[in-house]
């Protein structure tokens, strides 16, 4: 894959919420170029997530917004979780998208795991607290997801908001968002790695 092409993954419970503008703030100032999908998890609900991996081998899906998710994924140089800070981590449709990975790594032939190496993993929360440690939980869990599968992790772009259309106020997110994308994405690495 030598063009980018980011995929969002919208996870927010209402739509056109506050990390969905800041998101857009982001990505309006990607290269013309450079491929953007966006996916609201909202119009495209997965289905519960369902252990198998003890009972039934898994079965690539074929249609639904499972294999949606999936055939962006696959095809993103870039993913992006754009997720609200709902009890100081992801939302439930989020955490839902992410139950699915364990599944697709189950999947076989689809080597979820070796084609998702090497790409990068990025983050877009707002919260409705003053203090970014709260949101720790959040980034903890996109980090030790890009690590697990060996992808690079540009971080989380945070801003500040409750009410919709709170975020266009906070104007040191809004100028973050201006350069989020730009920056370079290291490899992630689980803490005890160094």
């Amino acid at each position: 894959m030598s063009r980018r092409s980011f995929l969002f993954v919208l996870g927010s419970s209402r739509p056109d919420g506050n990390t969905e503008s800041l998101a857009r703030a982001a990505a309006e100032q990607l290269p013309a170029d450079v491929g953007q999908t966006w996916i609201s998890l909202l119009q495209h609900p997965l289905p519960d997530f369902e252990d198998l991996r003890h009972d039934a081998d898994r079965v690539r899906p074929t249609e639904g917004a499972e294999a949606l998710l999936l055939d962006a994924t696959l095809a993103a140089t870039d993913i992006v979780i754009v997720s609200p800070l709902y009890w100081y981590s992801v939302s439930a449709q989020t955490k839902r998208y992410l139950d699915h990975w364990a599944g697709w790594l189950r999947t076989p032939g689809l080597g979820f795991k070796e084609r998702l190496a090497g790409r990068t993993l990025w983050g877009v929360t707002v919260l409705a607290d003053d203090q970014p440690v709260v949101a720790d939980p959040l980034v903890g869990t996109l980090h030790n997801s890009a690590a697990y599968l060996g992808m690079s992790f540009g971080g989380v772009l945070l801003g500040n908001g409750s009410k919709p259309g709170d975020v266009l106020g906070d104007t040191q997110a809004l100028t973050r968002a201006k350069t989020f994308f730009a920056q370079e994405a290291p490899p992630a690495r689980f803490l005890y790695d160094g």
